[in-house]
């Protein structure tokens, strides 16, 4: 009580400087590490943390001390385990752009969009069968371990390359995990939808079956026709034009970017102009 007593309101503008300043810092950390492997360490870490504070709550002596055994050596492990994450913020500290996250995500997922549409016009004109999927909250470990596990960085020749017929990851679907094709030739859950159209194939039914267990996004390329599907939450587009398609993708895997989107529009994206729902 003396300490706010004896508080001049000079004081008390300078607490409020360093707490909005160290409050802005932890914001621009948060949003660092978001959506990579961090998060899930960090909720580890939490459980640890959390484990440690019952164990002192309720005194249990040998839980306590394994705790505290574990957290002797934490500042070590720690740095160890988010390695790649400091180095990113301090390389992103060098240049400055640390505390311009939003608009590098965006950089980042334009980029990537981009390449991953220059490689679904290749394959659409030239009838090259495709099933492209993003990961998003929802992790795709299972699928992705049944697959060629690659962790590339996403480009169209390599997206193209995969693809081609009669080459042993044709068959089967790519995984994107962020800005990083993680597999390919991965098998998918196949939807038991009995009104999907029965002019839709194995391929089809894949990318619809993913997305009704997961919040995945999937993109199809029929070999028959040409034509791009999207399939999320367990419908489908068909013959999606790119504007829309691209639109689409966008908000999916920006989170900024969807943010604004549902505040501009309410109305579900299947009954928007580019393409017709079925499924």
């Amino acid at each position: 009580m003396n300490y706010f007593a004896d508080l001049t309101w000079k004081g008390w503008i300078k607490d409020l400087i360093d707490i909005s300043i160290v409050s802005y810092i932890i914001y621009k950390l948060i949003l660092l590490v978001r959506g990579t492997r961090a998060v899930q360490l960090l909720k580890g870490i939490i459980v640890l943390v959390a484990t440690w504070a019952l164990s002192t709550w309720f005194n249990l002596y040998t839980l306590k001390w394994l705790m505290n055994q574990m957290f002797t050596f934490g500042v070590v492990t720690i740095l160890i385990i988010f390695q790649p994450e400091l180095r990113r913020a301090l390389e992103q500290l060098g240049r400055g752009s640390l505390f311009s996250r939003s608009s590098v995500v965006e950089r980042d997922t334009s980029d990537r969009i981009n390449e991953i549409i220059k490689s679904i016009n290749y394959m659409a004109k030239r009838k090259i069968g495709a099933l492209i999927v993003f990961e998003r909250s929802t992790g795709l470990s299972d699928y992705i371990e049944s697959g060629i596990q690659m962790e590339s960085i996403v480009s169209s020749e390599l997206l193209i390359n995969i693809f081609i017929p009669n080459t042993p990851l044709h068959d089967g679907a790519v995984i994107i995990r962020g800005n990083q094709i993680m597999a390919a030739g991965c098998y998918l859950p196949l939807s038991e939808n009995p009104f999907i159209s029965k002019e839709l194939g194995t391929r089809h039914r894949a990318a619809i079956g993913v997305t009704e267990v997961c919040d995945a996004i999937s993109v199809i390329v029929s070999e028959e026709t040409g034509q791009v599907s999207l399939a999320v939450g367990g419908m489908i587009v068909r013959d999606i034009k790119e504007e829309s398609l691209i639109s689409k993708l966008f908000e999916e895997l920006n989170p900024n970017a969807k943010s604004r989107e549902r505040e501009r529009n309410k109305t579900p994206f299947w009954k928007r102009k580019g393409g017709n729902q079925h499924g």
